[in-house]
């Protein structure tokens, strides 16, 4: 290591962690030390994150061992300021000196325009950096992001849980300081049971392999990657797979230090339970893995991941199953006793439920998204019919006692509801769709009708949201509107739907039951939840902010319509004739922003008699020419086409401007060449406004 350098480990050691939120502290963990590094102006290599359900680290490799020296050119109070009148330093002066880290005789004057300044030109030492690292850590920890910090104990110190051991070393030595209230050491802990004394770590590189021997896997990635192995090989042997959720697995290895894989089973009564059911009974309230055979059915397994390698590992299996098997019955008398009942016989008692204290229940809001669904049901090819009474029965399976006990069920268990029914097949499957997507990335509804269902009811939650004064601030969004306009959006363009997004917002707030904002104020909230959806995706290179910026200025109703023009302009900017015709465009608008509103009716109509250059003549064939091509290009939504058409253009633009000088002294001359202008604008315009690309 160069100059010094050297190894730096902080470690945390605390209660038990929220389990969801580890990945996500441990990341901003490492980030923040960082960024603190970096403001410090200390050079290191790569930073390696760890996290375990008692624990977060960092360790920061080749850290300088000091700042270096920074020059300082520093401009202090004026001199009149700084002297009182026996010439005596002022405060200010002593204050300026002290700043700058030298004493007052070291400070210098400079004359200005305004007068004479005290003036210090210097270089001030690097601290050193072991002195600076507390600090460093102390910020990055206050700035994680944890929405509520506990207190314990009799000290003021705040975190997520309480802390129990802090390790810095910087090399081999310990950083002496108090991290939340904790003096730091040298010493971690490891495995609870396998190896629960305290453990040495002499140097920051031994930090990973110690506590491997201590029973602790450091590493969540790696711990990750060792319980898929160890769950996919507990299964392997009898031609079973286990079903593995990448949710799941990140939970589980965010609650384990040392996993061990296990194999319980239960009895194959409880197969007899939809899939989806077993699944979560098993998944989501028991963080254990469902198996499936080799026919694609579940089987009558599961695998558990023990946090502790047993000498009897059959009483581990044991004790799971019994825990397991009370969960499936709970679930199988929920599904036996739900399907006594219709869905249709409690749409009655939808009413007896409050959706949002001014929106109504959820009865009301069955009523607003069945009269929506009637708007889009057509305009999609969906049955309207069938569209209409999914929606009239979509939030009946909030009332049963499955949904209750499983409410990351809902919608789906109302299709298992609705077949056994004998509601039509295309209505329960809508049913069972209206909350797709439910994540980023999940699936969209495969049906028509799901899909009309499932647009209806986000828009008519975001609209009634909207009109309660509730709408997303920051990091702030307790009813998921921005999931539930990005879901809206992607139907609409990844399924290629013709919808005017204006129109249904503005049924949609019409259908509320309170006053709220114009639906124009929802289209452009709608419109940056699009944004970010094209710029997070990246659905093809080019679709910057700026180009959504040049398509958003028409306003279009329809995003699909948006999604073919954007489509088109980030396509056309991959042409060798876009700088030159971005250019014309950003010059022309300026031109025309320059001679004013008041002289637009002036130069609509172009007298091409009156032109005196060939270059007006030749760009003024090409415009006509262009606009009977282009015309029914726009007509057709071919932006794409449209925009190459356009590239035409180039030449005789480039020819007209290196001839011909605009804003003629001739009112009549000016005002034609104006109109040039204006009509190459509006061919462009029709797609989008070039001229704000670039800027």
């Amino acid at each position: 290591m160069k100059d010094g350098a050297r190894d730096f480990l902080v470690e945390i050691g605390t209660e038990e962690l929220p389990p969801l939120a580890l990945p996500d502290l441990s990341s901003a963990l490492a980030d923040s030390i960082a960024k603190g590094l970096a403001a410090a102006r200390l050079g290191h290599g790569p930073c390696t994150q760890f996290a375990t359900p008692r624990r977060l680290a960092v360790l920061v490799s080749s850290l300088v061992a000091r700042q270096p020296d920074q020059e300082i050119k520093r401009r202090g109070p004026p001199v009149t300021a700084a002297f009182d009148a026996s010439g005596k330093p002022t405060k200010a002066a002593l204050a300026f000196a002290n700043s700058c880290g030298a004493s007052l005789d070291r400070i210098g004057r400079a004359r200005e325009e305004k007068g004479e300044y005290l003036y210090f030109a210097g270089s001030q030492p690097g601290r050193a950096t072991v002195e600076l690292l507390p600090d460093i850590v102390a910020q990055a920890l206050a700035g994680l992001p944890i929405p509520k910090r506990m207190r314990w104990g009799s000290g003021d110190a705040e975190f997520v849980r309480p802390v129990h051991w802090v390790l810095m070393l910087f090399g081999r030595s310990v950083v002496r300081g108090k991290i939340l209230g904790v003096a730091a050491g040298a010493l971690t802990r490891g495995h609870r049971f396998h190896a629960p004394r305290p453990v040495r770590i002499a140097d920051p590189s031994h930090y990973a392999p110690q506590l491997l021997k201590a029973r602790v896997i450091a590493s969540f990635a790696d711990r990750r990657e060792r319980i898929r192995a160890g769950v996919t090989a507990a299964v392997t042997g009898g031609k079973h797979r286990a079903l593995i959720s990448e949710e799941l697995l990140n939970e589980v290895a965010a609650l384990v230090e040392w996993p061990v894989a296990i194999v319980g089973q239960f009895e194959d009564r409880f197969l007899d339970l939809p899939r989806e059911v077993l699944i979560a009974a098993l998944q989501d309230h028991q963080r254990c893995f469902a198996v499936e055979g080799p026919n694609g059915k579940l089987s009558p397994r599961f695998v558990a991941v023990s946090n502790i390698a047993s000498r009897q590992p059959a009483r581990v299996v044991k004790g799971n199953e019994r825990v397991v098997r009370p969960r499936l019955a709970d679930a199988t008398f929920f599904w036996d006793t739900d399907r006594r009942q219709r869905l249709a016989d409690r749409i009655e008692a939808l009413k007896a439920v409050t959706f949002q204290s001014k929106l109504g229940t959820l009865y009301d809001k069955s009523l607003r998204v069945r009269a929506l669904v009637q708007e889009i049901a057509p305009a999609i090819g969906a049955d309207v019919t069938v569209a209409a009474r999914a929606a009239e029965l979509a939030k009946c399976d909030l009332l049963t006692r499955l949904v209750g006990e499983f409410p990351e069920l809902q919608g789906t268990m109302g299709g298992y509801y609705a077949r056994h029914d004998r509601e039509p097949e295309a209505v329960a499957q809508a049913i069972g769709e209206q909350y797709r997507p439910r994540f980023a990335g999940d699936h969209l509804p495969g049906s028509k009708a799901g899909v009309a269902v499932a647009i209806a009811d986000r828009l008519d939650t975001i609209c009634g949201v909207f009109a309660i004064g509730q709408k997303p601030t920051g990091a702030r969004d307790p009813f998921g509107l921005r999931r539930a306009a990005v879901g809206v959006l992607r139907m609409i363009v990844e399924l290629a739907l013709e919808l005017d997004l204006k129109q249904l917002l503005a049924a949609a707030v019409a259908a509320q039951p309170v006053k709220g904002p114009q639906p124009a104020e929802i289209y452009d909230y709608m419109m940056e939840r699009l944004r970010a959806y094209y710029l997070e995706t990246a659905r093809q290179p080019g679709m910057t902010s700026e180009v959504f910026d040049a398509v958003l200025v028409n306003q279009p109703a329809s995003p699909l319509d948006f999604d073919s023009r954007i489509r088109a302009v980030a396509a056309f900017l991959g042409m060798p004739e876009a700088p030159a015709l971005t250019a014309a465009n950003k010059r022309i608008a300026n031109i025309l922003r320059q001679a004013g509103e008041s002289s637009a009716a002036a130069f609509t109509a172009i007298d091409s008699s009156a032109f005196e250059k060939n270059e007006e003549r030749v760009l003024f064939a090409a415009i006509e020419a262009s606009r009977r091509e282009v015309g029914k290009l726009l007509a057709a939504r071919r932006y794409g086409d449209a925009m190459k058409s356009l590239a035409a253009l180039r030449t005789p633009v480039d020819a007209f401007f290196e001839a011909v000088m605009v804003m003629h002294e001739d009112p009549h001359t000016r005002s034609q060449r104006l109109g040039l202008l204006q009509a190459i604008r509006e061919l462009f315009m029709h797609t989008a406004d070039l001229s704000r690309i670039g800027t």
